[in-house]
């Protein structure tokens, strides 16, 4: 076993560095960019960093705010709200949808984008985006420590109810992931990672490993 120097902290603590290296560690993450209405039909459009899929039958997908930013208020208010898919193309408009507009203005045509309305949703989705999911609230979870106390940090969960997908990143039923060219946040201030045809590899599945009925309804 190679023998490793390494940087030790207790988060409590402080880490001792010049950055935070918590969102570097957990890295490569996917893009929660999130388009939501609040009470009064006002849409906002968002990306979040801490976002992921948790659950195949219902399709469960969720993404975490660390203050209670309009994309959370809204999803409290209404119980809707969209997923799109970040590709490289569209890198630079969704940085664009992160800029502190004022509250109640559209994200959308502020970075140029086409707002679609949803079909199962009273949300739209992002027009230029090549893959996109309606969800409908299931539940907010304010985040504890270990002491059982409230810290600022909430995590939306939504059941997928609708799902889009460029018939062109489909090959024989299979989405492929890495043709749509999808980036994800990789720790830095500025730093993104780009999923791309020559970067994918294969390992093999243990025997036993994968049962297709765990996999959800085909």
């Amino acid at each position: 076993m190679t023998v490793r120097d390494f940087h030790y902290y207790e988060p409590a603590q402080g880490h001792g560095l010049s950055h935070n290296p918590l969102n570097a560690l957990v890295a490569p993450r996917p893009i929660g960019w999130i388009s939501s209405r609040d009470a009064q039909g006002r849409v906002n459009l968002a990306p979040y960093s801490f976002f992921n899929a948790f659950n195949y039958d219902p399709p469960i997908i969720g993404f975490s705010s660390i203050a209670w930013k309009d994309s959370v208020q809204n999803a409290s208010e209404t119980r809707e709200f969209t997923w799109n898919l970040v590709t490289r193309e569209l890198g630079d408009q969704m940085n664009q949808t992160s800029a502190p507009l004022a509250h109640g203005e559209d994200e959308f045509p502020f970075a140029g984008l086409t707002a679609v309305a949803g079909r199962k949703v009273n949300v739209p989705r992002v027009g230029e985006s090549r893959a996109a999911m309606e969800c409908k609230v299931i539940d907010i979870v304010q985040f504890r420590n270990t002491a059982g106390e409230k810290v600022s940090g909430w995590l939306v969960l939504g059941e997928v109810v609708a799902v889009y997908i460029d018939k062109t990143l489909l090959k024989d039923g299979v989405y492929q992931t890495a043709e749509a060219y999808p980036i994800m946040r990789s720790g830095g201030l500025n730093d993104y990672v780009q999923v791309s045809p020559d970067n994918v590899f294969q390992i093999a599945r243990l025997a036993g490993a994968s049962n297709a009925a765990s996999h959800g309804k085909g």
